[in-house]
């Protein structure tokens, strides 16, 4: 893990793609995707159903590492409607009740809204907390509210172009801050990636072999 503080709030950056908030105890996650792999395998293409366990393991492995009071999930955090797998995250949800589970909503979480409710997950369309201003998407026209320093969010997955001898590259997940941007990694393992540019200022910090790589 790596240490960043951002706008005077201390976060704790894993190479599982999430982050622990240390002033508020909350883990914060992003582009879950959970169901996808159902989603697929509805269409026909058979993809093994152990990636979502997967998935479902490292949560629960990094609530236990962390001991959070809430999990914030920044958008996405399932993929379509319901199916097979959303029924393994309900039996995983009613394990630990008295989580605080917050989601702020993705456009990909479709679900009926009686749906999050039976599982305890609190859902809104954007939250404050500090001062900061938590979103799925961020807009380049959003401006910041009164007493707001900076927006969190997902939505594209972002990557980190490496490049070695020989004209060779790789692309690797990353926590991407600027002044007044972070992005977050999707956490979901069955997920592609997005390529970001920094600029001058900003912070990278590269995910690979289970290690955080500032760039």
């Amino acid at each position: 893990m790596i240490k960043h503080v951002w706008h005077g709030n201390t976060f704790w950056l894993s190479p599982q793609r999430v982050m622990f908030w240390e002033e508020t105890a909350t883990m914060i996650a992003s582009d879950l995707h959970l169901g996808k792999i159902g989603h697929f395998r509805k269409s026909g293409i058979a993809l093994p159903q152990e990636l979502m366990k997967q998935d479902l393991l490292r949560l629960f492995d990094l609530l236990q590492h962390f001991k959070p009071k809430k999990i914030l999930i920044v958008g996405d955090l399932f993929h379509s409607h319901q199916n097979k797998e959303l029924d393994w995250f309900s039996r995983w949800r009613n394990d630990m009740p008295h989580l605080v589970f917050k989601l702020v909503k993705g456009n990909h979480d479709v679900l009926d809204d009686a749906w999050y409710s039976d599982n305890a997950i609190d859902v809104c369309s954007e939250w404050q907390e500090r001062n900061l201003h938590f979103v799925h998407e961020q807009l380049d026209s959003q401006p910041l509210g009164q007493n707001i320093h900076a927006v969190v969010s997902g939505h594209i997955h972002p990557g980190i172009t490496i490049s070695g001898a020989g004209r060779q590259s790789l692309r690797l997940p990353c926590f991407y801050f600027s002044k007044q941007a972070c992005i977050l990694p999707a956490f979901g393992l069955f997920t592609g990636t997005y390529p970001v540019k920094p600029k001058k200022h900003d912070v990278v910090y590269a995910i690979a072999d289970q290690k955080i790589i500032a760039i």
